[in-house]
């Protein structure tokens, strides 16, 4: 197949290059394309017109006009005025993620998914009865392609770090293979911006000490990164850089965070309507919680002004939570401490952190307590919602008719 770089004909059966980093393309429109052959080599977009729309997905032939992901639709259409713009089905491509997992899984249980169209495998005990990494990696490209009309980018690389950065190699439908001998070179050729947890800040951080590639911070001292960036992240980051990446792919998925938002169809300055907003987004959090048997013991809010500015706020509790009420309560004291008087914003989303069992709630409330109560209160809205959905019984404060059921947030997509 296309994009694969000559190192890939060698043969890995025996070599320590396990790891499978796979990315399924353009995912959201390649499914919507396999439906609709009539859209092959066309511009499409996945997302909603109109309004604050943004960019959920957008064919390859889109992209070369200047699409991405995460992009306003407004300005998307500006630059392919002619694409044909398609109102996402996450559950459709929820069907889809299942069956391709389930390919990866027929190769190995070592599984490990990032999202909905992206896992990490290791495949070391299958080589002997499959085939070398670079076979698997084929066959697995062929299975999507021949069960789901959709094809998938392959990184093969000793360490999840490296194969991740293969992959972005291989795209669009490729395989790209990293081997013990080449990761330094590979590595150090690379921007800083490449690496895990280097975002916008920390590159301008390290700028100011002149680095600008991963060569570079490989070859400076860690103490001199940390005092920049502070003594773990700099030790991550310094590790890194020489291909040293210890982790395991671990099958056994845990959610770390569960989070709504919700983007205005008009910028507001109204306390009273984003209290109403936050409220929504707290109780579909807590509904996740509780429908994933989990509790939060830190609560993030995020919020976007008008000028595209995002800050986000968090308090960590001395009692995990997964009751509606009490996320919402932290929400505006988080709220209160920004003091938002005046200020425009277009977004607001609550997220739940640091994940636990809810089994780890504690088991003291007594009959008559305020917590006893809204639990029982708001086991009694999941009993409806599961019966009837969640529309049928509400807060009273959002039973208004200029309040609109934010939508879930949207987990990001590996394009």
């Amino acid at each position: 197949m296309s994009n694969q770089n000559s190192t890939a004909e060698l043969n890995l059966k025996d070599a320590p290059c396990h790891i499978l980093h796979i990315d399924m393309d353009a995912f959201f429109a390649s499914v919507e394309v396999s439906s609709r052959p009539e859209l092959a080599g066309k511009q499409v977009i996945i997302g909603h017109e109109g309004g604050r729309g943004v960019v959920l997905s957008a064919t390859y032939p889109a992209r070369a006009r200047g699409v991405h992901s995460a992009m306003p639709m407004s300005r998307a259409l500006r630059l392919a005025p002619d694409a044909v713009v398609i109102a996402p089905d996450m559950s459709k491509y929820a069907k889809v993620s299942k069956r391709v997992m389930e390919i990866f899984h027929q190769m190995t249980p070592l599984v490990q998914p990032l999202s909905i169209d992206e896992a990490f495998l290791d495949v070391s005990g299958a080589t002997k009865l499959i085939g070398s990494p670079l076979h698997i990696a084929r066959e697995i490209r062929k299975q999507v392609w021949n069960q789901e009309q959709i094809t998938c980018s392959v990184g093969i690389a000793p360490t999840m770090f490296v194969a991740k950065l293969a992959t972005n190699k291989a795209k669009p439908d490729g395989i790209y293979v990293i081997t013990p001998d080449q990761v330094i070179e590979f590595l150090h050729a690379l921007p800083i911006t490449a690496m895990w947890g280097v975002g916008a800040k920390t590159a301008e951080q390290l700028g100011r000490l002149g680095l600008t590639t991963v060569a570079d911070i490989a070859n400076t001292p860690v103490k001199t990164l940390a005092r920049v960036i502070g003594q773990a992240h700099a030790t991550q980051l310094h590790e890194l850089s020489w291909g040293r990446d210890l982790r395991n792919v671990t099958p056994e998925h845990t959610e770390r965070s569960i989070g709504a938002e919700r983007t205005f169809d008009s910028d507001t300055d109204d306390l009273a309507e984003l209290a109403n907003h936050f409220m929504a987004l707290s109780d579909t959090v807590a509904r996740k919680l509780r429908h994933s048997n989990n509790a939060a013991r830190t609560i993030s809010i995020k919020v976007r002004f008008s000028d595209f500015k995002t800050v986000t706020r968090s308090k960590t509790l001395a009692n995990p939570t997964n009751l509606a009420h009490e996320i919402f309560q932290v929400t505006q004291s988080l709220i209160t401490s920004m003091n938002l008087q005046r200020i425009r914003i277009r977004l607001v989303g609550v997220r739940a952190e640091n994940l636990v069992p809810d089994s780890d709630i504690s088991t003291q409330l007594q009959l008559g307590d305020r917590a006893a109560g809204w639990r029982e209160a708001e086991s009694v809205l999941d009993k409806v919602a599961g019966k009837f959905g969640q529309n049928k019984l509400r807060q009273a404060r959002l039973i208004s008719p200029n309040y609109v059921d934010s939508p879930d947030f949207i987990g990001d997509a590996g394009e």
